[in-house]
């Protein structure tokens, strides 16, 4: 989900429809949308499609003045459909042994370069001197729809559209077939659900067309080709590239203006497999719901097993534990982090001191030369302010950092340098009025001058854009933190990649924010959130699935987990401003943040496909039908059901209330297989970091590869206390490192008492 310009999320939730004939009083009766999971082997030999026996099912259940249209028939992402129904319909459906289980349609949440140079993407070394760069690995966005006449989109010196492609692009008023090209190869939209919840809604649009922004910004990072001279009212000027600029992208538009329900996610996420994806951008999650009730995790299972990467957002909903969305072990997870380039105002005083604070103001003039400077203490004290008009103010939030903004913005005054640390800081860095966030210590400075001076002045600069300002990355605010809830026994997230004050392409029917009463629109525009980072990660995937084509979707995860950095830009360790910049917890950041060029050559990977999957959800206790609703197969066996699932990380969670863990040692052990990906044999050797106060034994420590593709086992064992503290986190790594010294094969331990019962 994107993050604009507060942390309040945007649910959609509307009203209930259901087509109604004859009988008048049902004219007012709104029946809720079900998605409805069928095992497909139940079907009676007399239909000869499992349309005709969904459509005869419905039909013998429905009421004499009522008519019941499927919306939706899946046959990919899930096997079922989608239909509105009636108490009555459902009481009669309960019974049929053909129905798994069936759910409410859910609304659905969206979850919001130079950021390709910042993560070491550069054409002379690593991914992007491989000449494809991406070339025809075709990215779905399942999103808010595109903006073609982006410049990122266009299709200069791109070959002929993949002969493998099966997809189309749909037109519509304003969105015609040359819409697509060879970058934009297709363009679909999905509304059947939204529109049967909504009876009297009216549409904007009904094409693929964006009136959101949301999905070009995210469309543009993932595969966005080079646009020279691109900027935001001046604010990062430079060439603005997606992450793999070669490679082919397709929208699924799933989110509308009006709402977005999970019967149009999972209908774009079928649509996507048939039309043959490769990888798939999911910059959206449903909060709260057991992996088996979530479209998600059930959608992009039947995309992992056709060869699909799958990557979707962690959610906005920290610094919590705990609110991650999207905790699916065969999808990989990105939580958002930020990068060294600050958007800044330049604050000159008449002594010459010179300091930098953060802002984006659009607003002209974008310089206040030599104005009066006072300080006013409270950034709420509206007496103060009145006093203070024409003036530049220096003040304090005091703990309210919004509320301070709005009352400054009413104030009338000159400008405002806003003296604070707070967590959530970022999040009000888009002014209206001249205004920069300033961190206590220069705050401490401006204050020195004002205090020694008898006519302080300052002069503001806007429209600054500094590279290498600042510690990072660091794990921002809001992203989602682990575990998950809907399968603890996984660590999630799985990485960070660059979420916050993004630069991308945008709708240019939709502001970017607004001056005073006028509203701003352009081509670019810079936002946060989760949704941001989430693409970062589909472009790296898919610049790697370019040059490694047999690898599977977990091979490339695990490439881009073990390889991913502990580390900032000054050498320490990656912190976490949720907590007020203490270290990062792998349940913030996952493995790290991602380094693409090294995930290139990892030396070993963790591989896991259906089966291992298969056996994970056995050993989560789900009941046979909630597993093949996830599965889709017709039969199950459980007799290698496993709570231990070959991925490239542990998490063991101790009991911190069980009188017995008080006075003896907690247990866990885990067991993985690894693949040596490096060229010929190679012998590496285990180390742990980390994890203090904890017994941890790998056996065997060192493990001898005589070929490329030779697959060695290994366990390790975790044993120890945690007394009596409820949310402890103690954390470390298992490297696996090569006798030459070539590769450091990285793997997070997580060891918490944090619990929340799982689904």
């Amino acid at each position: 989900m994107a993050l604009l310009t507060s942390p309040i999320k945007v649910i959609y939730t509307t009203f209930l429809w259901l087509t109604c004939i004859t009988h008048t009083s049902c004219m007012s009766i709104n029946y809720p949308t079900y998605i409805v999971h069928m095992d497909k082997s139940s079907m009676p030999k007399a239909f000869s499609s499992h349309d005709m026996w969904y459509t005869s099912m419905l039909a013998s259940t429905v009421e004499s003045d009522v008519a019941t249209d499927i919306i939706y028939t899946y046959d990919n992402a899930i096997h079922g459909f989608a239909a509105k129904l009636s108490p009555s319909q459902l009481s009669h459906l309960k019974d049929n042994p053909g129905i798994l289980s069936f759910h409410l349609d859910m609304p659905m949440k969206r979850d919001t370069t130079y950021t390709p140079k910042f993560l070491g993407l550069q054409t002379d070394s690593g991914l992007w001197s491989v000449p494809s760069q991406g070339e025809d690995v075709i990215i779905g966005m399942v999103d808010t729809g595109i903006w073609p006449e982006s410049a990122s989109f266009n299709d200069n010196s791109f070959g002929p559209v993949p002969k493998r492609w099966r997809g189309t692009c749909e037109t519509g008023p304003g969105f015609g077939p040359s819409s697509c090209n060879k970058k934009l190869i297709g363009a679909r939209a999905f509304n059947k659900g939204l529109l049967a919840q909504n009876p009297n809604l009216t549409l904007s649009t009904t094409t693929p067309r964006d009136t959101d922004g949301h999905g070009t910004h995210t469309s543009s990072t993932a595969g966005g080709s080079p646009v020279i001279g691109a900027s935001f009212f001046g604010y990062g000027l430079g060439t603005a590239n997606g992450i793999a600029p070669r490679a082919r992208l397709a929208m699924y538009k799933a989110l509308w203006e009006e709402g977005g329900y999970e019967s149009d996610v999972i209908a774009a996420i079928e649509q996507a497999i048939i039309d043959g994806v490769d990888v798939l951008s999911l910059s959206l999650g449903l909060d709260g719901v057991p992996l088996y009730k979530d479209p998600v995790a059930i959608a992009s299972y039947s995309a992992m097993e056709r060869g699909v990467i799958v990557v979707a957002s962690s959610g906005n909903e920290g610094p919590d534990l705990g609110l991650l969305h999207n905790g699916i072990p065969w999808l990989t997870t990105v939580g958002a982090s930020t990068v060294d380039r600050v958007y800044a105002c330049k604050i000159q005083l008449r002594d010459g001191m010179l300091i930098t604070g953060e802002s984006i103001y659009l607003g002209s003039p974008s310089l206040l030369k030599n104005l009066p400077l006072v300080f006013v203490d409270d950034c709420t004290n509206k007496t103060l302010l009145k006093r203070a008009r024409g003036k530049i103010i220096l003040c304090y939030p005091n703990d309210n950092l919004g509320r301070a903004v709005l009352n400054v913005k009413a104030s009338k005054v000159a400008g405002s340098l806003f003296i604070t640390n707070d967590i959530y800081e970022e999040l009000f860095v888009r002014f209206t009025f001249p205004g920069a966030i300033i961190t206590p210590q220069d705050g401490t400075t401006i204050l020195s001058y004002i205090n020694g001076s008898s006519n302080p002045t300052a002069t503001l600069e806007f429209r600054q854009t500094i590279l290498g300002g600042g510690t990072s990355p660091k794990v921002t605010t809001y992203s989602s933190r682990g575990p998950s809830v809907s399968c603890p026994l996984v660590l999630k997230p799985d990485i960070v990649a660059p979420g916050s004050l993004i630069f991308a392409s945008w709708a240019q029917n939709t502001t970017v924010g607004s001056v005073g009463s006028h509203d701003l629109f352009a081509p670019f525009n810079i936002i946060s959130g989760t949704s941001m980072a989430c693409p970062h990660v589909s472009g790296v995937s898919a610049l790697l699935k370019a040059v490694r084509p047999d690898w599977t979707p977990a091979m490339i995860r695990s490439a881009i987990m073990t390889t991913a950095n502990l580390l900032d830009n000054t050498l320490n360790s990656i912190k976490d401003i949720g907590t007020k910049n203490h270290i990062a917890t792998p349940l913030a950041m996952g493995s790290g943040q991602i380094v693409p060029n090294k995930a290139l050559d990892p030396g070993l990977v963790y591989d896991a496909g259906p089966n291992d999957y298969l056996n994970l959800l056995c050993g989560l206790n789900f009941t046979i039908d909630q597993i093949k609703v996830i599965t889709k197969s017709s039969s199950i066996d459980c007799k290698n059901a496993s709570k231990d699932l070959n991925y490239p990380s542990f998490i063991a969670i101790f009991n911190a209330n069980n009188v017995t863990s008080m006075t003896k040692n907690t247990v866990r052990v885990f067991k993985r297989v690894v693949t040596n990906v490096g060229d010929g044999g190679a012998t590496y050797s285990a180390r742990v970091k980390g994890v203090k106060g904890l017994l941890i034994d790998v056996r065997p420590n060192k493990l001898v590869f005589k070929d490329k593709f030779e697959k060695q086992s290994f366990e390790i064992r975790i044993e120890g206390q945690i007394k009596n503290k409820k949310e402890e986190v103690v954390h470390g790594s298992l490297i696996w490192i090569d006798e030459d010294g070539k590769y450091e094969v990285r793997s997070p331990i997580v060891v918490t008492t944090f619990s929340s019962d799982p689904f």
